[in-house]
């Protein structure tokens, strides 16, 4: 294990600026992932004797959760001789705010086969999965808000409740029961929203702002995980359609999203999920 001193919580450059595709930071920690915390070595199930885990001060990598897949890519010294893969990033089950890169080294074969703490590294991301992801994620706003328009006063006891933005799974999930006839609808909707190119903008909200735009529903519940009380909330707004609180990556506009198809409406104890797909 190698940590640097005062290891801290990740700066998320992947919220602020989507677009990098690389970028400098500094190493804090390099562990192996059989040292780690039984709740973190959970977050990479498949991880074998020759995986590890590192911890830069920042990262452009989007780690999993939101719904959203991690992005993936490599973090190298910069000499581009020593390079890690990353498989995944995912937030820290024990230190509030760390994202941790799960990977392994690639090169070189022999000699120092880690970074060390301190070291200035590059991280790059595969920007044609980030775009994927991206796709879907917006793609998954836009279904949400198409059902929200339609069905909120159709629907007795509508709610947004959870969403999956992964290419194999992709469906948002609402309490009520929704019936199959809306599909037709749905999709009309959802196709309307994708034409009229609406801007997707990000911004960041206090709890007044949420009560200025009367969207004190989406207020999260205090101690809600990763929220810190009195920090901002970072939202994605569909300009002109709704507006969420979100951590994932996203296209510029909803036209950028493509064809995106209604799958499949199923219902189950009193919930319902809408299935989706983007085409690719």
């Amino acid at each position: 294990m190698i940590d640097a001193q005062g290891s801290s919580a990740t700066y998320l450059a992947c919220q602020h600026d989507a677009k990098l595709q690389s970028l400098h930071v500094v190493v804090q920690a390099i562990i192996a992932v059989s040292q780690l915390e039984e709740a973190n070595r959970a977050l990479h199930k498949t991880a074998s004797d020759s995986h590890h885990v590192v911890v830069t001060d920042q990262t452009i990598f989007h780690p999993q959760g939101g719904g959203q897949p991690s992005d993936i890519g490599t973090i190298e010294d910069e000499t581009q001789t020593l390079k890690f893969e990353v498989e995944s990033a995912r937030m820290d089950a024990v230190n509030q705010g760390r994202v941790l890169h799960f990977g392994r080294f690639t090169s070189p074969p022999s000699g120092n086969s880690t970074f060390e703490a301190s070291q200035k590294v590059l991280q790059t991301i595969d920007m044609d999965k980030r775009t994927l992801y991206s796709k879907y994620h917006t793609a998954g706003h836009v279904l949400g808000a198409a059902v929200r328009h339609l069905l909120d006063k159709q629907v007795p006891g509508f709610d947004e409740l959870k969403a999956s933005h992964f290419p194999d799974s992709a469906s948002c999930e609402f309490q009520g029961l929704i019936d199959g006839k809306w599909k037709a609808d749905i999709q009309t909707k959802v196709d309307e929203y994708i034409a009229a190119d609406m801007p997707v903008e990000i911004d960041w909200w206090s709890e007044d702002d949420f009560k200025k735009e009367s969207l004190e529903r989406l207020i999260p519940d205090k101690g809600t995980a990763g929220v810190v009380p009195g920090e901002k909330l970072r939202v994605v707004k569909i300009v002109g359609a709704e507006v969420y609180p979100c951590g994932g990556t996203h296209v510029d506009s909803t036209q950028m999203c493509g064809k995106t198809t209604v799958r499949k409406i199923s219902r189950q104890k009193g919930n319902s999920r809408v299935s989706y797909a983007v085409d690719v």
